[in-house]
């Protein structure tokens, strides 16, 4: 199958896309490129609705099938059970609403809401009238949400007076409310119940949407998309300050996400299939939402965290719905493996089938306890490699076919072409080899721009190795073609599967008025995978006031711009940072230092300031 998928590629995905979806209009060509321009289009002139294919379709011999089974923060609360018939219902009656609230196709909708049925609800209504979703995870800042929606020029915000995390209750609507006083293109704001927080609602903007969907119909015709119409834009951290907003489109991102999903769970038509991601990430968008509906699959939604009201949530929950594939990330798997065993033996979780990895490398300690302690030895595990940018799932073990080997994605899936490339920007033959990776042939479901800024897209993913799609990450290739994914090779950071540019982070530092620069790396963390260390020079040397007051200041920024997943671990105060001569600040010797290897640091006589390098690590030390 994969042979044949390189060897003729227009055959095997336009196979894929006849079999096995519902389309107004077939496709003229599987697919065309400029890649000089870095211009790709799948399924061209077809035309299609995505929700016809997560629901409509389903309808007739799934209608009473559960879609979506809600689990909510509080045990105590009950689950919810939505079936085929009911979110199609729902879908159309909050697609009617937007609508009268004067969204039409190709408007974006800014999307603020926790792990609730409404968000699937919300994202769902949105590609059904052909408006553009733009999700942002509730746990962003205040102004990083309104830099996303001033970006894409959101017409209608929909987000919830408040929702719930572990003990804490977080107010969504409150920060909604100072996002928008620098959004000047947000029209509405739809407002969901579900903490029954008293909330400020503003005239003639904000609306609660329990009324509307309740005076609205359920009949609704889904909007004709053309194949390359875009679905929905995600924001990603970008290594030079500004997020980046990658604009996903429809044919090619159904087909891909589908097709991927089907395979590397092994889903079969009665599974239970939890992915533990949110929906504001692209894990969520591809295997919580589309993939799994486009399969007709029940998949839960968890509102909660794996440590809440203990450490047995996550199994407990496994064990309750009877969830046969369980895709979670390294973050969650080594922070679950320090407590203890009794949380995980008191439930048999006999009901799985597949486990799966997602969001970074996981380490070989996490591997073993993951696939002893949940998977009992029996379940697959897939380590799988994959980006926002490319949309779906690119290298992964397909259970029960590729044989796992301990902190390896293993091999490319069918239509996915890896290669290595070397400093020179040649590709690198032959095996037990390492290089930057890159994708060497396009794949339908990957990002196809970045919104309003196309030169940025090219510049990003396809200037360092021209005709080639470059991951910034590194990767090893063992002596069977494997591959295991090294870590970034530009400067995003990532912390509990999160992807963290550093620019940002030091953009918000440096507005500190006793600071004058600063440089962030990461370093091991044995839960997070990598935390935040930072090198702060101040002002003023010996700055007076209190330092440990200092570093809780600069976090409190950090929280208020970006959010407090990108909170530094450690600071340390440094009259200077390592530089070259044109100014470059070598993070190298910064990342050794924060890691604690103060051995060998190469040759340091070109640096602009060599001495500077002694004295961060005696202060170090």
């Amino acid at each position: 199958m994969y042979n044949k998928s390189v060897r003729e590629p227009r055959k095997f995905w336009g196979k894929i896309a006849d079999e096995n979806f519902s389309w107004y209009q077939n496709w003229e060509k599987v697919f065309e490129f400029d890649t000089e321009e870095s211009n790709f289009k799948w399924f061209v002139d077809a035309k299609l609705n995505i929700t016809k294919n997560c629901i409509d379709r389903h309808l007739s011999r799934r209608g009473e099938k559960i879609a979506l089974l809600f689990e909510p923060n509080n045990p105590d609360e009950n689950s919810q059970k939505i079936s085929y018939n009911e979110l199609h219902e729902r879908v159309c009656k909050l697609a009617n609403v937007l609508r009268e609230q004067g969204i039409q196709k190709g408007d974006r909708v800014c999307i603020y809401l926790p792990m609730i049925p409404e968000l699937a609800v919300s994202v769902l209504a949105c590609a059904r009238i052909g408006a553009i979703h733009s999700v942002v995870f509730a746990g962003f800042s205040a102004a990083a949400v309104s830099s996303r929606i001033n970006d894409c020029e959101c017409k209608i915000v929909i987000t919830s007076d408040g929702g719930f995390r572990g003990n804490k209750t977080i107010d969504l609507k409150g920060i909604i409310d100072e996002a928008l006083e620098k959004s000047p293109t947000v029209e509405k704001v739809l407002v969901v119940k579900r903490t029954n927080s008293e909330i400020k609602m503003k005239k003639g903007r904000d609306l609660w949407i329990q009324p509307l969907l309740e005076n609205a119909s359920s009949n609704n015709v889904a909007e004709i998309m053309d194949s390359e119409d875009p679905l929905f834009i995600l924001y990603t951290s970008g290594s030079t300050g500004k997020p980046k907003g990658m604009v996903h489109t429809t044919a090619g991102y159904m087909v891909q996400t589908a097709y991927s999903f089907k395979n590397i769970f092994n889903y079969e038509e009665d599974d239970i299939y939890w992915c533990t991601a949110d929906i504001g990430w692209i894990t969520g968008h591809s295997y919580i939402l589309y993939g799994p509906l486009l399969n007709g699959a029940t998949t839960v939604i968890f509102e909660g965290i794996p440590s809440y009201p203990d450490f047995s949530r996550f199994w407990e929950i496994i064990e309750k719905h009877k969830v046969s594939q369980f895709y979670t990330a390294p973050t969650a798997i080594r922070a679950l493996a320090k407590e203890s065993l009794d949380y995980v033996q008191k439930f048999p979780m006999k009901s799985l089938k597949v486990i799966g990895s997602v969001g970074e490398p996981i380490n070989e300690e996490a591997w073993h306890w993951y696939n002893d302690h949940v998977g009992g030895k029996r379940c697959p595990l897939v380590d799988t490699w994959w980006q926002t940018e490319t949309g779906s799932i690119m290298i992964s073990p397909i259970p029960f076919v590729t044989p796992t080997k301990p902190t390896y994605a293993t091999l490319p899936l069918p239509g996915i072409q890896p290669v290595l490339m070397d400093e020179l920007r040649n590709e690198i033959e032959g095996n037990q080899v390492t290089g930057s990776l890159c994708i060497k042939f396009p794949w339908p479901s990957m990002a196809r721009t970045i919104w309003g800024d196309h030169n940025r897209f090219k510049d990003t993913y396809f200037s360092a190795f021209p005709g080639k799609y470059f991951t910034g990450d590194g990767a090893l290739r063992d002596e069977v073609g494997y591959y295991r994914i090294t870590g970034r090779v530009d400067d995003i950071i990532i912390v509990s599967g999160h992807n963290l540019g550093t620019a940002p982070i030091e953009d918000s530092i440096n507005e500190h008025p006793a600071v004058a620069e600063s440089a962030i790396v990461g370093f091991p963390h044995g839960i997070k995978g990598n935390a935040l260390y930072g090198f702060v020079i101040l002002k003023e040397i010996g700055e007076s006031r209190n330092q440990e007051n200092l570093k809780q200041e600069i976090n409190q920024l950090i929280t208020d711009q970006i959010g407090p997943i990108a909170k530094l671990d450690k600071i340390q105060f440094v009259s200077g940072l390592p530089k070259t001569r044109s100014g470059k600040i070598m993070r190298r010797i910064l990342r050794k230092i924060a890691e604690g290897d103060l051995s060998n640091f190469g040759d340091i006589s070109t640096l602009l300031n060599p001495e500077i390098v002694e004295e961060i690590q005696l202060g170090k030390m």
